[in-house]
Protein backbone atom coordinates (compact mmCIF):
# COMPACT_ATOMS: atom_id res chain seq x y z
CA UNK A 1 0.00 0.00 0.00
CA UNK A 2 1.46 3.13 -1.22
CA UNK A 3 2.40 5.68 1.45
CA UNK A 4 -0.24 8.78 1.74
CA UNK A 5 0.82 11.75 0.06
CA UNK A 6 2.40 14.49 1.40
CA UNK A 7 -0.37 16.83 0.06
CA UNK A 8 -3.35 16.69 -1.45
CA UNK A 9 -2.98 18.94 -4.62
CA UNK A 10 0.81 19.99 -5.76
CA UNK A 11 1.75 22.35 -8.90
CA UNK A 12 4.75 21.27 -10.72
CA UNK A 13 6.82 24.14 -12.74
CA UNK A 14 8.71 22.54 -15.43
CA UNK A 15 11.34 23.97 -17.44
CA UNK A 16 11.35 24.07 -21.35
CA UNK A 17 14.89 22.94 -20.87
CA UNK A 18 13.88 19.92 -18.88
CA UNK A 19 12.66 18.81 -21.88
CA UNK A 20 15.41 18.79 -24.28
CA UNK A 21 16.86 15.55 -22.66
CA UNK A 22 20.45 15.26 -24.53
CA UNK A 23 19.25 17.34 -27.55
CA UNK A 24 20.30 21.19 -28.11
CA UNK A 25 16.65 22.31 -28.17
CA UNK A 26 13.62 21.33 -29.38
CA UNK A 27 11.87 18.45 -27.38
CA UNK A 28 13.11 14.97 -26.79
CA UNK A 29 9.68 12.06 -26.90
CA UNK A 30 11.93 9.93 -24.54
CA UNK A 31 12.38 12.66 -21.64
CA UNK A 32 8.77 13.45 -22.15
CA UNK A 33 7.87 10.06 -22.22
CA UNK A 34 9.73 9.81 -18.55
CA UNK A 35 8.31 13.01 -17.42
CA UNK A 36 5.05 11.92 -18.26
CA UNK A 37 5.12 8.05 -16.57
CA UNK A 38 6.90 10.24 -13.32
CA UNK A 39 3.34 12.76 -13.13
CA UNK A 40 1.05 9.46 -13.92
CA UNK A 41 2.84 7.88 -10.87
CA UNK A 42 1.89 11.05 -8.30
CA UNK A 43 -1.73 11.20 -10.25
CA UNK A 44 -2.16 7.20 -9.43
CA UNK A 45 -1.86 7.85 -5.72
CA UNK A 46 -4.71 10.24 -5.65
CA UNK A 47 -2.91 13.74 -5.96
CA UNK A 48 -4.86 16.50 -7.86
CA UNK A 49 -1.74 18.03 -9.82
CA UNK A 50 -1.89 20.92 -12.49
CA UNK A 51 1.28 22.25 -14.14
CA UNK A 52 3.45 25.01 -15.06
CA UNK A 53 5.54 24.63 -18.49
CA UNK A 54 8.02 26.86 -19.62
CA UNK A 55 9.55 27.38 -23.12
CA UNK A 56 12.97 27.59 -23.05
CA UNK A 57 14.12 24.64 -25.14
CA UNK A 58 12.28 26.59 -27.96
CA UNK A 59 13.17 30.00 -27.63
CA UNK A 60 13.75 32.20 -24.74
CA UNK A 61 12.03 36.05 -24.67
CA UNK A 62 15.35 37.23 -22.70
CA UNK A 63 17.19 35.97 -25.51
CA UNK A 64 15.09 37.52 -28.34
CA UNK A 65 15.59 40.93 -26.52
CA UNK A 66 19.26 40.87 -26.17
CA UNK A 67 19.26 40.63 -30.23
CA UNK A 68 17.64 43.83 -30.50
CA UNK A 69 13.83 42.51 -30.33
CA UNK A 70 12.06 44.28 -28.98
CA UNK A 71 10.95 42.25 -25.19
CA UNK A 72 7.27 42.13 -25.33
CA UNK A 73 7.18 40.56 -28.73
CA UNK A 74 9.70 38.01 -27.40
CA UNK A 75 8.44 37.81 -24.34
CA UNK A 76 4.80 36.81 -26.21
CA UNK A 77 6.96 33.99 -28.73
CA UNK A 78 8.17 32.54 -25.46
CA UNK A 79 4.67 32.23 -24.26
CA UNK A 80 3.62 30.58 -27.54
CA UNK A 81 6.66 27.95 -27.01
CA UNK A 82 4.64 26.84 -23.83
CA UNK A 83 1.80 26.13 -25.76
CA UNK A 84 3.58 23.74 -28.17
CA UNK A 85 5.42 22.04 -24.81
CA UNK A 86 2.04 21.79 -22.83
CA UNK A 87 0.26 20.12 -26.06
CA UNK A 88 3.50 17.83 -26.39
CA UNK A 89 2.80 16.89 -22.92
CA UNK A 90 -0.30 16.69 -23.11
CA UNK A 91 0.18 14.04 -25.21
CA UNK A 92 2.46 12.23 -23.33
CA UNK A 93 0.30 11.90 -20.77
CA UNK A 94 -2.73 10.93 -22.58
CA UNK A 95 -0.88 7.99 -24.21
CA UNK A 96 -0.31 6.77 -20.39
CA UNK A 97 -3.98 6.97 -19.93
CA UNK A 98 -3.91 9.89 -17.35
CA UNK A 99 -6.36 12.68 -18.62
CA UNK A 100 -5.23 16.33 -19.35
CA UNK A 101 -6.56 19.94 -20.16
CA UNK A 102 -4.57 22.61 -21.34
CA UNK A 103 -5.49 26.08 -20.40
CA UNK A 104 -3.74 28.71 -22.05
CA UNK A 105 -3.63 32.61 -20.69
CA UNK A 106 -3.79 33.56 -24.34
CA UNK A 107 -7.14 32.54 -25.58
CA UNK A 108 -6.67 30.20 -28.59
CA UNK A 109 -9.93 28.00 -28.16
CA UNK A 110 -8.93 26.02 -31.07
CA UNK A 111 -6.13 23.91 -29.70
CA UNK A 112 -7.08 24.79 -25.96
CA UNK A 113 -9.43 26.12 -23.36
CA UNK A 114 -8.46 29.48 -21.96
CA UNK A 115 -7.67 29.61 -18.32
CA UNK A 116 -10.50 30.24 -15.80
CA UNK A 117 -9.83 29.35 -12.07
CA UNK A 118 -12.90 27.89 -11.09
CA UNK A 119 -12.86 25.19 -14.16
CA UNK A 120 -9.37 24.39 -13.60
CA UNK A 121 -10.42 23.75 -10.22
CA UNK A 122 -13.17 21.37 -11.82
CA UNK A 123 -10.81 19.82 -13.89
CA UNK A 124 -8.64 18.91 -10.81
CA UNK A 125 -11.27 17.62 -8.64
CA UNK A 126 -12.76 14.90 -11.82
CA UNK A 127 -9.09 13.75 -11.82
CA UNK A 128 -7.68 15.09 -14.41
CA UNK A 129 -4.22 16.68 -15.12
CA UNK A 130 -4.21 20.46 -15.70
CA UNK A 131 -1.31 21.89 -17.91
CA UNK A 132 -1.11 25.91 -17.15
CA UNK A 133 0.30 27.45 -20.50
CA UNK A 134 1.25 30.65 -21.98
CA UNK A 135 2.75 32.12 -18.51
CA UNK A 136 0.48 35.01 -16.94
CA UNK A 137 -0.80 36.31 -20.39
CA UNK A 138 1.44 38.92 -20.08
CA UNK A 139 4.79 40.00 -21.00
CA UNK A 140 7.83 40.78 -18.40
CA UNK A 141 6.80 38.08 -16.46
CA UNK A 142 8.49 34.77 -16.11
CA UNK A 143 7.41 31.14 -16.03
CA UNK A 144 8.11 31.13 -12.62
CA UNK A 145 6.21 34.09 -11.34
CA UNK A 146 3.32 32.28 -13.44
CA UNK A 147 3.75 29.18 -11.63
CA UNK A 148 3.91 30.89 -8.05
CA UNK A 149 0.17 32.97 -9.22
CA UNK A 150 -1.60 29.74 -10.29
CA UNK A 151 -0.20 27.52 -7.26
CA UNK A 152 -1.96 30.49 -5.07
CA UNK A 153 -5.15 30.76 -7.00
CA UNK A 154 -5.37 26.82 -7.05
CA UNK A 155 -4.78 26.51 -3.25
CA UNK A 156 -2.34 23.72 -3.68
CA UNK A 157 -0.15 22.24 -0.67
CA UNK A 158 3.28 22.67 -2.40
CA UNK A 159 4.92 23.86 -5.33
CA UNK A 160 7.50 21.57 -6.74
CA UNK A 161 10.50 22.64 -8.81
CA UNK A 162 11.77 20.36 -10.84
CA UNK A 163 15.50 20.77 -11.92
CA UNK A 164 18.33 19.39 -13.00
CA UNK A 165 19.82 18.24 -10.15
CA UNK A 166 18.84 17.01 -6.59
CA UNK A 167 17.62 20.83 -4.63
CA UNK A 168 19.13 24.14 -4.06
CA UNK A 169 22.83 24.57 -3.97
CA UNK A 170 25.03 27.46 -2.95
CA UNK A 171 26.36 27.05 -6.54
CA UNK A 172 26.09 25.06 -9.58
CA UNK A 173 27.19 21.54 -8.63
CA UNK A 174 27.84 20.77 -12.16
CA UNK A 175 30.24 23.81 -12.40
CA UNK A 176 31.43 24.24 -8.87
CA UNK A 177 31.80 20.24 -6.79
CA UNK A 178 32.61 22.11 -3.53
CA UNK A 179 29.26 23.96 -3.63
CA UNK A 180 27.09 23.39 -0.94
CA UNK A 181 23.91 21.28 -0.94
CA UNK A 182 20.76 22.84 1.61
CA UNK A 183 18.06 20.30 2.92
CA UNK A 184 15.87 23.26 4.30
CA UNK A 185 15.67 26.81 3.74
CA UNK A 186 13.40 29.96 4.17
CA UNK A 187 12.00 32.13 1.85
CA UNK A 188 14.66 34.81 3.07
CA UNK A 189 17.66 32.80 2.47
CA UNK A 190 16.68 32.41 -1.00
CA UNK A 191 16.15 36.01 -1.43
CA UNK A 192 19.46 37.40 0.40
CA UNK A 193 21.84 34.44 -0.77
CA UNK A 194 20.46 35.26 -4.19
CA UNK A 195 20.28 31.17 -4.61
CA UNK A 196 18.80 31.38 -8.20
CA UNK A 197 15.94 29.14 -7.28
CA UNK A 198 13.32 30.70 -8.85
CA UNK A 199 13.20 34.84 -9.58
CA UNK A 200 12.52 36.93 -6.44
CA UNK A 201 8.65 37.57 -7.99
CA UNK A 202 7.87 34.05 -7.60
CA UNK A 203 9.22 33.70 -4.63
CA UNK A 204 7.77 36.60 -2.97
CA UNK A 205 4.36 35.24 -4.36
CA UNK A 206 5.19 31.72 -2.25
CA UNK A 207 6.07 33.21 0.61
CA UNK A 208 2.79 35.08 0.90
CA UNK A 209 0.56 32.98 0.02
CA UNK A 210 2.61 30.59 2.34
CA UNK A 211 3.13 27.93 -0.18
CA UNK A 212 6.14 25.44 0.42
CA UNK A 213 8.53 25.00 -2.59
CA UNK A 214 9.90 21.82 -3.32
CA UNK A 215 12.82 21.11 -5.04
CA UNK A 216 14.01 17.97 -6.67
CA UNK A 217 15.71 15.79 -9.43
CA UNK A 218 13.70 15.95 -12.62
CA UNK A 219 15.77 12.80 -13.77
CA UNK A 220 15.55 10.39 -10.81
CA UNK A 221 13.10 7.48 -11.59
CA UNK A 222 10.36 7.77 -8.89
CA UNK A 223 11.85 10.74 -7.48
CA UNK A 224 8.36 12.97 -7.97
CA UNK A 225 6.35 10.03 -6.34
CA UNK A 226 9.30 9.80 -3.37
CA UNK A 227 9.17 13.43 -2.97
CA UNK A 228 5.01 13.29 -2.40
CA UNK A 229 5.62 10.69 0.28
CA UNK A 230 8.31 13.13 1.72
CA UNK A 231 10.74 10.78 1.02
CA UNK A 232 14.16 10.97 -1.21
CA UNK A 233 16.31 14.01 -1.55
CA UNK A 234 14.91 17.55 -2.53
CA UNK A 235 15.28 20.69 -0.36
CA UNK A 236 12.06 22.60 0.68
CA UNK A 237 11.60 25.87 1.29
CA UNK A 238 9.10 27.51 3.94
CA UNK A 239 9.22 30.21 6.16
CA UNK A 240 10.57 28.50 9.33
CA UNK A 241 14.08 27.52 9.50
Amino acid sequence: MPAVPAYRRVLIKLSGEGLMGEREYGLDPKMLASIAREIGAVHAMGVEVCIVIGGGNIFRGVAGAATGMERASADYMGMLATVINALALQNALEKIGVHTRVMSAIPMTTVCEPYIRRRAERHMEKGRVVIFAAGTGNPFFTTDTAAALRAAEMGVGAMLKATQVDGVYSADPRKNPGAQRYDRLTYMDVLSQDLQVMDASAISLARENRIPIVVFDLHRPGGLAEVMRGEGTFTIITDEE
